[in-house]
């Protein structure tokens, strides 16, 4: 009884046995064969070994307008680990304590990451980190099991901080999409286009070259050049480095264009930002002043007014003004000047920045007038610059003028601008009364050197005439001579053109006493001018913020290394025939 009792025991688990041993190779047949009706078999095998991986491509190249690489695409190493293998060797404490002392890294920070047995895949310093070479040939040297390097494509840029604004960065997305500047309004040229893998692998994973179904190779994203001189940009840092210092002031900007073309040599912003750190970076300072700022100009605007009145002969550089010994009331609302003048020439009026003279001035030229050529010098208008962020300025039309608006236009107040569009207004008069549209890119080619897109000058207006432009030309020479509001701006051996400019900022109830905007524009050589320049600080601290004092030695230095750096003459070495043609605009 008790053999045939265990008999069938064994009988039983034997049937069991065979049960679950068919159920088993049942499955695994079709696993492996994928037996569908009506799907091939071999199809079925090739499709679960197949796989699709994008190629990586590399970002485009941006150029200065001598071809000195400002960014570029590098590749570097990311550090990666299979916690999975980590933890099947059993040494995650050991391998976190290699790896901190070769990135300086607490091992306890580490260990988060690669003591994680259920993880196949992490990105051991986090995603986006890249690693230094020398850190990346000792982490290879090390052959920690489980860890390995993986290629990044990272984008670098050789001058640091400088050019920043201007250049802007690429975010840490797996597409890298350009963020601000040129990265980001020129990013559809300068990303490229990924390549496409279709291929066979084995069973460790390893794809089977012979299998390779299908490769199509990545294009490179196109060069971009700009018109920026990188010796000319690191002139103008230089010099407003030296006055955020000694003018203790919150912020300044600077821009340097070539008057006859509207090409941008330097634009620079201070304070700078790393465009490898921006997200260590607050917003405010990653935004370009030169194109996003708008501030009232100040004294700076009255060359509009005095152009526009000398271009309707209603005034004459010698026609005298009474300047109300200080003070002036219009609509029984006073107007004062910073030093009291009595009668002063329309010439004075320029050369002593006389606030009451250039607002009666305005009164004389009428608000219609006023406002229409105001627009024709592109206030309250972008000047199309191919940055994004550009602002607009402000000027309400007139049907929003009040009865002293005229006066207070005419001084900087009521209206805003940026930095480019007073330099365009000053280029301008410079340029013999035609205005240009400024330009910060050259020309666009792609990696087989095929010009994509070109850019040439382009006259935009002609607000006022040659005779006129003159004129205004030789009355802003004596804004720098002894005497004058911008004589600290003077340059050895060369004739400046310029206007000084002193601006309350405005607060909650009216203008602040204390706050400033202080700048000063102007061109050289006078007598055939080739560059324009204009300069502005923000809140400078010191007890004389006056424009003329304070942003006048910051234009000197720039204009006199520039011009030489330019091998500019004193008189002006470019002839007409010289200059590029003016054409239109042909691209993006």
């Amino acid at each position: 009884m008790i053999e045939r009792r265990y008999r069938n025991r064994l009988i039983g688990l034997a049937i069991l046995m065979m049960l679950a041993l068919v159920g088993v190779s049942t499955r695994l047949v079709y696993l492996h064969f994928h037996l569908s009706p009506g799907v091939d078999r071999g199809a079925r095998i090739n499709a679960m070994r197949q796989f699709r991986e994008c190629l990586a491509v590399s970002r485009g190249k941006i150029l200065d307008r001598n071809g000195n690489v400002l960014a570029l695409d590098l590749v570097k190493k990311e550090l990666c680990a299979s916690p999975a293998d980590i933890a099947s060797n059993r040494n995650a404490q050991a391998v976190a304590e290699i790896i901190g002392r070769i990135l300086n890294v607490e091992p306890c920070v580490l260990m988060d990451r690669i003591n994680r047995p259920e993880r196949q895949f992490v990105y051991v310093t986090g995603y986006g980190h890249v690693l230094e070479d020398n850190q990346a040939a000792a982490l290879e040297r090390a052959k920690l099991p489980g860890v390995f390097l993986k290629d990044a494509m990272v984008r670098s840029y050789p001058r640091g901080t400088s050019l920043c604004h201007v250049l802007g960065y690429v975010n840490l997305e797996p597409e890298r999409n350009g963020c601000a500047g040129v990265e980001q309004r020129w990013d559809r040229y300068l990303r490229g286009v990924p390549g496409l893998l279709v291929s066979e692998r084995d069973g460790r994973r390893h794809e089977l070259y012979d299998r390779r179904l299908l490769e199509i190779k990545a294009r490179p994203g196109a060069n971009v050049m700009l018109t920026i001189d990188q010796y000319v940009q690191y002139i103008v840092e230089r010099a407003l480095e030296n006055a955020m210092r000694e003018q203790r002031a919150k912020a300044a900007w600077a821009i340097v264009e070539r008057v006859h073309t509207g090409e941008i040599l330097a634009m620079a912003n201070l304070p700078a930002f790393d465009p490898h750190a921006f997200r260590a970076t607050e917003p405010d300072i990653m935004r370009n002043n030169c194109i996003a700022n708008n501030y009232e100009p100040g004294s700076t605007f009255k060359v509009t007014v005095v152009a526009a009145a000398l271009n309707e002969k209603l005034v004459a550089p010698a026609q005298i003004f009474d300047c109300e010994n200080g003070t002036w009331f219009y609509k029984r609302r006073a107007l004062h000047d910073f030093h009291p003048y009595g009668n002063l020439s329309v010439a004075d009026i320029i050369k002593k920045s006389s606030n009451i003279g250039a607002a009666k001035i305005a009164v004389l030229l009428g608000n219609q007038r006023l406002y229409a050529y105001l627009k024709q010098f592109g206030i309250g208008e972008c000047t199309g610059i191919e940055l994004p962020g550009e602002e607009t300025g402000l000027l309400w039309p007139v049907s929003k003028w009040t009865s002293i608006s005229p006066t207070r236009i005419a001084i900087g107040h009521e209206v805003a601008v940026t930095a480019l569009q007073m330099l365009g207004v000053l280029c301008t008069i410079a340029n013999d009364g035609v205005r240009m549209k400024p330009h910060i890119i050259q020309q666009v080619t792609d990696a087989d050197g095929r010009v994509l897109y070109q850019q040439f000058p382009v006259a935009v207006s002609q607000p006022i005439r040659p005779d006129t432009a003159r004129l205004m030309k030789s009355l802003l020479v004596r804004v720098t001579e002894e005497g004058g509001t911008g004589a600290r701006a003077r340059v050895e051996g060369y004739t400046v053109g310029g206007k000084t400019g002193t601006a309350q900022k405005a607060i909650p109830g009216g203008y602040s006493d204390t706050l400033n905007m202080s700048s000063f524009m102007g061109f050289i050589p006078a007598e055939d001018p080739e560059l324009a320049i204009i300069v502005v600080l923000d809140e400078p601290s010191n007890n004389v913020r006056t424009g003329g004092y304070v942003a006048g030695p910051v234009f000197k230095e720039i204009a006199e290394q520039s011009v030489r750096y330019l091998d500019i003459a004193p008189m002006g070495n470019t002839t007409v025939a010289d200059r590029p043609g003016v054409g239109v605009n042909r691209g993006i």
